[in-house]
């Protein structure tokens, strides 16, 4: 299964004024996560509801409303928003957005307690995860979300030594360029690019640009997007 996928590379699925494409599910080898991303004409789309899951969402490009149990939240660009289990939405774009969906498993009843359904890039503190990685997290347990975490990484060019995760990752290249290197395979990958990591699976993603390069992670169960473990050679 590849482990590496452009979102021009996979057929539209169109839902009123929605243009869904899944770039990983169970039917390429992603069997806990479901990925899409969504491009919104603008004007109000269709309500959603997951029931018995979750659904983490990442703003790419544009701005809009989110209507949410009775309330409503501005959406723009670098913002996470966490729909809970069995929760229905609708959004309705001002101009045209693009969305980063993943679904995943609600293992506990998140929601209960402090409860956060936007979160701005700009408002999370900068952390760091090597020398030449930082992130900051968006959807995590500070937004009530305790099984999953959704971080935005700002990476330096460099290419770090292969590593891997206790966890099950998908990601998306916000902004640059570069080469992901997964089980020993070398991709490239840009801006729009998708990725599927499975737990302990050998990895490391080279920012061979001029600049930061920007991706978007979630993954599931919740953790650190600091906790790496060298391959040892």
């Amino acid at each position: 299964m590849a482990s590496v996928v452009h979102p021009d590379e996979v057929e539209p699925r169109r839902e009123g004024n929605l243009e869904v494409r899944t770039t990983f599910d169970n039917t390429n080898g992603c069997e806990r996560l479901e990925q899409r991303v969504v491009r919104i004409g603008r004007g109000p789309g269709p309500e959603r509801r997951l029931a018995g899951r979750q659904e983490i969402l990442y703003v790419a490009a544009g701005h809009g409303t989110l209507h949410l149990g009775g309330d409503t939240h501005v959406l723009e660009p670098d913002m996470g928003v966490y729909i809970a289990r069995d929760e229905t939405y609708s959004i309705e774009a001002d101009d045209e957005l693009t969305i980063i969906s993943v679904v995943t498993p609600a293992d506990t009843d998140s929601a209960q307690g402090r409860r956060k359904v936007t979160v701005r890039f700009a408002d999370q503190p900068e952390l760091d995860a090597t020398s030449v990685r930082t992130f900051r997290y968006l959807v995590n347990e500070d937004a009530g979300c305790s099984d999953v975490t959704q971080f935005l990484g700002i990476v330096q060019p460099s290419k770090a030594a292969s590593h891997h995760h206790p966890y099950d990752e998908v990601g998306y290249i916000v902004e640059g360029e570069g080469v992901a290197h997964i089980d020993g395979e070398a991709t490239p990958i840009r801006s729009g690019s998708c990725f599927h990591l499975t737990p302990r699976q050998p990895h490391t993603i080279e920012n061979s640009g001029s600049g930061a390069m920007r991706i978007l992670g979630v993954f599931h169960p919740s953790g650190s997007p600091a906790e790496a473990y060298e391959e040892k050679q």
